[in-house]
């Protein structure tokens, strides 16, 4: 592909190039640069790429797309924005695959996982569509799973997979869209059918630095969708739909909405409800206990509305729906006490699920969770007040520490949690999750809550193999031997 075809969506302030020369490939790390590529130099988080572009020129690189063009002469491209560019010129390279696609972005605190994974489902059992999915837990094309790193992956990588899905035949793609896809441009350049907002809570604030920021973010999906379904039953909705440049639909499991759930029933095994749109009604059972549940399956029908779907076929769908992994996932255990295990790293998603598991709970509920390190240290204690608060006892252990000290993060969570709070505290989380195995009482659900899908845990920067399903399953066998 020549440069001048690349870069026609880009403005352009600058450039030494000639604009007919044959470009072999698009990088953006240096270090993986092949003669004839085109190397984008992008200012990261951590470093810029600018400081690299001697080393993408000795070895080979064609041309050169920056921001600050460097001393000499050639061969440069410079644009305003060279992390936008490296968006745009990606989905140039690879023939604008979402161009092929009905995509579906779903953005929000908490609920995007369950909610994407539904819609997925929703969009294959009715329209018969083969379905790709961008998610945190992994990423799907059909019925083929890849992993992930990241809810949403660097542009280049993200049109590239757009690009296998739309060659494997998929029609329709539904991605979690995440606030720093938004914010750092990942997704610049992807038109989407329909756009939906969960919710937002607290979260991310070490990169977003405000509430108002981190909102910000999220409300970009709506500048760039052909419609858009927004939870008002969250604070945030006024500011979302202020922003939203698209018809907007309505949804809430309390209150009046387009779209609205009616008589909810919780249980320990999942949620039924009547799903209202209009003068249309339709009954809705959902094999996902938690009343969040309720919100993440109006999510999907939501997105069905807007895509088409009608509101029986979308319940009838949800009904032939399974639970996603870690996500108020149930685990196997003996009787008379149960395992749940959950994602909830956020203030707000701790609250929900240990609510959630109040109904139903006959013994004790228990809160076995920690914090992230290097990550947004003032949630840390709001987390300890939360987990004392709606817990009738608390296990305090690590999450995933990464470069701090365990006991440094501990020591922030217990600031939040009020004296004379049943707990106990043990740094080392596999130790943690035994201790709580052993010292459960009849009737007691331990909700195991932070790492969700995961099976690592990052200690002083390194990841190692850690699955709670596993511990979880090697211990209860010695237990009963004993």
């Amino acid at each position: 592909m020549k440069l001048c075809e690349l870069i026609k969506d880009i403005p352009v302030t600058a450039m030494t190039a000639d604009p007919e020369t044959e470009i072999k490939g698009v990088r953006y790390d240096s270090r993986a640069v092949e003669p004839g590529d085109l190397f984008v130099a992008v200012e990261g988080l951590q470093s810029d790429g600018h400081k690299f572009i001697p080393m993408a020129l000795s070895k080979g690189a064609a041309a050169i797309l920056c921001q600050h063009a460097p001393e000499g002469e050639g061969p440069w491209v410079v644009t305003e924005d060279s992390r936008r560019a490296l968006a745009l010129v990606s989905a140039a390279w690879f023939g604008y695959p979402a161009r092929r696609m009905t995509m579906v972005g779903v953005t929000g605190t908490n609920g995007k996982t369950t909610s994407t994974i539904l819609i997925k489902h929703l969009l294959e059992d009715c329209l018969g569509a083969k379905v790709g999915l961008v998610g945190t837990i992994s990423n799907w094309i059909g019925d083929v799973e890849y992993p992930t790193e990241r809810t949403t992956p660097e542009s280049y990588d993200l049109q590239e997979l757009f690009y296998k899905m739309a060659e494997a035949g998929c029609t329709h793609a539904v991605m979690e869209v995440s606030s720093h896809a938004l914010a750092l441009d990942r997704v610049a350049g992807v038109r989407f059918a329909a756009g939906l907002f969960t919710n937002l809570t607290r979260d991310h604030l070490d990169f977003h630095k405000t509430m108002e920021d981190y909102a910000g973010a999220k409300a970009l999906l709506f500048s760039r969708c052909d419609k858009a379904a927004i939870n008002t039953g969250d604070p945030w909705a006024p500011f979302m739909m202020e922003r939203a440049a698209c018809p907007v639909l309505t949804y809430s499991a309390r209150g009046e909405a387009d779209l609205r759930a009616e008589d909810v029933t919780l249980a320990a095994t999942g949620v039924s409800f009547t799903a209202v749109c209009g003068e249309e009604r339709a009954p809705v059972k959902l094999g996902i206990p938690g009343a969040f549940t309720v919100e993440n399956a109006l999510t999907a029908m939501a997105a069905g509305r807007l895509l088409g779907v009608s509101l029986s076929d979308c319940a009838a769908s949800l009904g032939r729906a399974r639970g996603v992994k870690g996500r108020v996932e149930v685990v196997p255990t003996p009787e008379d006490f149960a395992i749940v295990i959950d994602y909830a790293h956020t203030p707000d998603a701790l609250e929900k699920v240990l609510r959630a598991m109040r109904e139903g709970c006959r013994g004790r509920l228990v809160a076995l969770f920690g914090c992230g390190g290097d990550r947004d240290k003032t949630k840390r204690p709001i987390m300890g007040e939360i987990a004392a608060r709606e817990a009738d006892f608390c296990v305090v252990t690590s999450d995933n520490p990464r470069s701090e000290e365990p006991e440094a993060i501990i020591a922030d969570i217990l600031k939040g949690v009020p004296e004379g709070t049943a707990m106990k505290v043990i740094a080392d989380r596999p130790s943690a999750i035994r201790w709580a195995i052993d010292n459960h009482l009849p009737g007691d659900v331990i909700v195991l809550a932070g790492k969700g899908h995961e099976t690592y845990q990052e200690v002083c920067g390194v990841k190692r193999h850690m699955d709670e399903r596993e511990i979880v399953a090697e211990h209860l066998p010695r237990n009963e031997e004993e």
